[in-house]
């Protein structure tokens, strides 16, 4: 189906490492409310997501990074909370940088490609 300039099409960037880690827009996101939130718990709920899922993501993206992403502390009578260390927000700037990049530089390839689509 064609589409015409009120309809989005979404470039889902996907970046596949050796490591073994797949950064993908799911973690990016992640990572972000976890920066707003100040928890791996919050963070998960807000994306529909249970906190052990949302720590297996933390725990792959700080294993495969040479520093961790994330830095939690555990709760407790002072509660607990997590941040993004340093790395994490040179990470998440750098992969928005390449989304961004696909948005502006691929547009004409992506307009391309809509203007193959069925009507």
């Amino acid at each position: 189906m064609q589409q015409d300039s009120t309809d989005e099409t979404k470039i889902k960037l996907r970046l596949e490492y050796a490591a073994p880690l797949v950064l993908g827009p799911g973690k990016a996101d992640l990572l972000e409310r976890i920066d707003r939130l100040g928890s791996i718990s919050a963070a998960g709920r807000e994306m529909g997501m249970s906190y052990k899922r949302a720590w297996s993501l933390v725990e792959e993206m700080n294993t495969a990074f040479a520093r961790p992403v994330v830095d939690s502390s555990r709760g407790g009578s002072g509660g607990g909370g997590a941040v993004l260390t340093d790395q994490g927000r040179r990470m998440l700037e750098h992969y928005r940088a390449l989304e961004d990049v696909l948005r502006r530089q691929g547009a004409d390839h992506l307009a391309a490609l809509t203007a193959m689509l069925r009507d």
